[in-house]
C-alpha cells in the first residue's frame, strides 16, 4: 500500500532526479516512472515495459544515489517492468532489437575495424560518443561525405555497439530508400500504422543515405512526421548523406533545418596513410598474408578516394594471385590494377627511376646539394624539396617508403608517410605548387631519358 509518506519520499526522490538530468530527460524517461513500494530502505518503482531496462541501464547509478540522498546511505532501487516480471523484460527488449537490426548488421562494420584517420576522426568521435550515450548529446548526428569513405560503417558500427552494450535499446537501422518504399507498400496495402510503429516505436533510429528522400513530396512529409515524433520520444537519430544538409536543395527547407539542428561531422577523401592502414587492417581480417609492403603502397597510390574500390582493388589481386598460382608483389599488382586503375599519364609504368636519379633532379630545382636533402637539417629551404623528393619517389620509383626513407640520411618509413602526406595536402590547397610538381614530374622523365641516351 502506498501511504502519503511513502508518496511524499518518492516526490523529493524525484525532485532530486529533474536537478540530476534536467527536464528534459527527466520528462522523456524518469516521469513515466511510478511508485510500487517503499519498504523502509528498499524502493520499488515500475517503468513502461519499453523502456525498463534502458532506464535502469542508463539512469541506474543516478536513481540510486538520488534515493540515498533521502532515504539514506543503505537505499535500494528496484525497477520493473509493468505487466512483467522484472527478470524478463530485459530479455524480451534485447530479442526485440535482435528482430529489428540484427539481421541487417554487416559484422564487419564495427568500431574495431574502423580504421581513424585525419578526414574522419571527428566524425568517428561523434559516432562513438553517440553509441555510448545516445539522445544525451549530438542529436540528431548527421554523417556526410561523398561515396565509398565509411559512412555506413560508422552507422553499423553504432547500431552494433547498441547491440553489445545497450542493455535492451531498441535500434532500428534502415535506409532511406527502403523507407520510402516502405511507405508506399504501406499506403498501398492499408497497414500505415504498422509502418510508423516499425520506424517511430524506437531508442536509437539510423537511417542511410537521406539524399534518396530528395523530390519524394509524400515521402519527405511522412518522414518529416517520423523525424519529428522521435525527437519528442527522446530517441537518439543518426543520419548520413552524401553531402551536408544545406546543399539538399531538392529537399524541403524544414527537413534541412531539422538535419542541421544537431551535429553535422563530414568525412573527406581518405588520404594515402589512411588508405594504407586500410588495407592492411582488411588484410587481416581477412588473413591475408601480402609479405612485400611495395604491393599495399602500390594499391592505395593507384585508388585514392574510395575505400570499398580500395578493398574491392586488394581482393582483386589476392583473388587474382591465388587462381593463377603466382605470387603478390608489385608486378602481379600492376597487371591486376591497369585495366581498373591506370597510372597517371605522367607514370609511364615501363620506367621507373631510381631514388638516386629523382634525388638529384630535385636538388637541382630547388638548388639544395644532395647532403642536405639527406642531413638532419630542418630549415624550410631544405625539409620541402625533401619532402618532395620523397613524393615523387614514392610515385615514380617504385621503391617502398622504407627503402625510400633510408636514402634520405637513413630515415624511417613513417618519415616517408608523413612527408608524402605533407606534400599531397599543400597542392590540394595550392594549384601552384600542384603545377610546379607535375612540371618536374616531367622533367624527371626527361631527364632519365637524355641520361640513358648519353649511356647508350
Amino acid at each position: 500500500m502506498i501511504t502519503a509518506s511513502s508518496e511524499h519520499t518518492w516526490k523529493q526522490i524525484s525532485d532530486e532526479l529533474k536537478s540530476a538530468v534536467g527536464p528534459s530527460l527527466f520528462d522523456v524517461w524518469l516521469a513515466p516512472l511510478k511508485l510500487t513500494r517503499l519498504d523502509g530502505n528498499q524502493l520499488t518503482l515500475e517503468a513502461p515495459a519499453a523502456s525498463r531496462a534502458w532506464v535502469t541501464d542508463r539512469f541506474g547509478q543516478i536513481l540510486k544515489s538520488s534515493a540515498q540522498s533521502i532515504i539514506g546511505a543503505d537505499a535500494e532501487v528496484h525497477v520493473s517492468a509493468a505487466g512483467q516480471d522484472p527478470r524478463q523484460s530485459v530479455a524480451s527488449t534485447e530479442s526485440h532489437f535482435a528482430a529489428e537490426a540484427g539481421s541487417e548488421l554487416n559484422p564487419k562494420y564495427c568500431f574495431e575495424q574502423f580504421v581513424i584517420g585525419n578526414g574522419n576522426r571527428f566524425a568517428h568521435g561523434a559516432a562513438l560518443a553517440v553509441a555510448e550515450n545516445p539522445g544525451t548529446a549530438y542529436n540528431p548526428l548527421f554523417i556526410c561525405g561523398p561515396p565509398g569513405v565509411g559512412k555506413t560503417h560508422l552507422l553499423h558500427s553504432i547500431a552494433d555497439y547498441a547491440r553489445r552494450h545497450g542493455n535492451g535499446v531498441r535500434v532500428h537501422l534502415t535506409g532511406a530508400e527502403a523507407f520510402a518504399n516502405e511507405f508506399i507498400s504501406s499506403l498501398r496495402g492499408g497497414d500505415i500504422n504498422a509502418f510508423k510503429a516499425r520506424h517511430r516505436n524506437a531508442d536509437l533510429v539510423l537511417v542511410d543515405d537521406v539524399q534518396f528522400l530528395m523530390a519524394k513530396a509524400k515521402t519527405e512529409e511522412e518522414f518529416f512526421h517520423t523525424f519529428n515524433s522521435l525527437r519528442e520520444s527522446g530517441a537518439q537519430i543518426v543520419l548520413t548523406c552524401d553531402r551536408p544538409p544545406r546543399d539538399l536543395n531538392k529537399l524541403e527547407e524544414r527537413l534541412r533545418d531539422r538535419f542541421d539542428s544537431g551535429l553535422v561531422a563530414d568525412i573527406s577523401a581518405p588520404d594515402l596513410a589512411t588508405r594504407v592502414a586500410v588495407l592492411n587492417a582488411r588484410a587481416q581480417l581477412d588473413q591475408i598474408e601480402i609479405e612485400d609492403d611495395a604491393v599495399v603502397e602500390l594499391i592505395a597510390t593507384r585508388v585514392e578516394r574510395n575505400l570499398r574500390a580500395l578493398e574491392g582493388a586488394l581482393i582483386r589481386v589476392v583473388a587474382y594471385a591465388s587462381l593463377s598460382g603466382r605470387n603478390i608483389n608489385t608486378a602481379l599488382a600492376e597487371e591486376v590494377l591497369d585495366g581498373l586503375f591506370p597510372q597517371k599519364p605522367h607514370e609511364p609504368k615501363s620506367v621507373k627511376l631510381s631514388v638516386e636519379e629523382i634525388r638529384a633532379v630535385v636538388g637541382e630545382h630547388y638548388e639544395v646539394s644532395v647532403t642536405e636533402l639527406c642531413s638532419s637539417s630542418r630549415v624550410a629551404s631544405v625539409l620541402w624539396p625533401r619532402q618532395v623528393a620523397m613524393y615523387l619517389a614514392r610515385d615514380h620509383s617504385g621503391a617502398s617508403l622504407a627503402t625510400i626513407a633510408a636514402s634520405f640520411g637513413g630515415r624511417n618509413h613513417t618519415t616517408a608517410l608523413s612527408a608524402c602526406k605533407r606534400v599531397e595536402q599543400r597542392i590540394s590547397e595550392d594549384a601552384e605548387q600542384a603545377n610546379q610538381l607535375r612540371q618536374l614530374g616531367d622533367q624527371l622523365f626527361k631527364t632519365s631519358a637524355n641520361t640513358r641516351g648519353d649511356r647508350s
